[in-house]
């Protein structure tokens, strides 16, 4: 698609801005914080999972709280996202969902039923059930937050670490779907899908950790497609060179969408992994199967740096030595 207008030192401070990426700088402190070594866990923190060792398998562990802005735009869709991005989660790391527990604060009943309303949804229709969690029916604010449990075999974990330079970065998005109407940062893709639709493409994941078709991968969340590949080469030590033009998007002016918007959009079904070249065809391919469009962007390099380029331009959206997203590194580099 031709990106006539748009700038790159633009698009750049657009991302680096962002709220849904300047949030996570505080993840660094809270780590330093409560981090500390344990046997059996293989990886966590940078992770969209906790993988821990259980014989021949990993268990994968992660949790998500749904953004109080949403809460307040569409708690049915707040709810049903609450479920959603757990299960990405868990299929970012090539594993399989197996089932979920909630913490929901709660202060107005009508809330209450929505947010409940787009769980069981989502919980249905991904076929994850909801078996556990707490509730607090009294609070003054209302607040969802999931964790969820998954499994993988050991050797088919897909890491968020280990990105290689001369990878090739890759993109895949669900492109058949719409802005949502409560919130013009989310692109709703599933919502109208069947069962079988969702949960097919949920299990692409499975089959490319299991071939090893993939060095690193991590799903698309709330600092939009640049922001995530930012937070998977912050914590790979490594950089990269996109080029936005090559960027997987639906038709902007049919959608009423810009290009700022787009990469800060938080797509309903979307993942960023980086791979060896030459399995490029393949990975794309699996994607085509399950309705979804996947592009090689451009390529990992080991400069620190993730920049921008289109036709003659280039600029710098993150310098990893400097000012990355998540602060999870030292400044020599080492994780604390």
């Amino acid at each position: 698609m031709e990106l006539n207008g748009v700038s790159t030192a633009k698009i750049a401070s657009v991302v680096r801005e962002y709220e849904g990426v300047r949030r996570k700088h505080a993840i660094g402190e809270m780590v330093k914080a409560v981090r500390i070594e344990c046997s059996g866990v293989l990886a966590s923190f940078g992770e969209d999972a906790a993988v821990i060792e259980h014989g021949d398998e990993v268990l994968l562990l992660a949790a998500d709280g749904i953004w109080s802005r949403l809460m307040e735009a569409d708690p049915y869709w707040a709810g049903y996202c609450a479920v959603l991005v757990n299960i990405h989660d868990i299929a970012a790391m090539g594993g399989r969902p197996i089932a979920m527990v909630d913490v929901f604060s709660i202060s107005d009943t009508r809330i209450q039923k929505q947010v409940i309303s787009g769980m069981h949804d989502a919980s249905l229709q991904f076929g994850v059930p909801i078996v556990g969690g707490h509730l607090h029916p009294d609070t003054p604010y209302s607040v969802i937050d999931v964790a969820i449990l998954g499994t993988a075999p050991k050797g088919s974990v897909i890491y968020s670490h280990t990105a290689r330079e001369k990878d090739c970065v890759i993109v895949a998005v669900d492109l058949n779907g719409r802005v949502h109407p409560s919130c013009i940062l989310n692109w709703d893709s599933v919502t109208m899908k069947t069962p079988d639709e969702v949960r097919a493409q949920i299990r692409v994941l499975e089959s490319i950790g299991r071939d090893h078709l993939v060095s690193a991968g991590k799903d698309i969340s709330n600092p939009g497609i640049i922001g995530t590949l930012g937070m998977l080469l912050e914590v790979s030590g490594k950089g990269a060179t996109i080029s936005l033009d090559k960027l997987p998007m639906p038709d902007l002016a049919a959608n009423a969408m810009t290009f700022e918007q787009w990469v800060r959009i938080y797509p309903g079904m979307g993942f960023v992994l980086t791979a060896p070249c030459g399995n490029v065809p393949e990975i794309c391919r699996r994607f085509q199967e399950v309705g979804m469009t996947a592009r090689s962007v451009g390529e990992v390099t080991g400069t620190r740096t993730l920049q921008l380029a289109l036709k003659d331009q280039a600029s710098q959206v993150f310098d990893f030595h400097k000012n990355g997203i998540m602060h999870l590194f030292s400044d020599d580099g080492s994780c604390p």
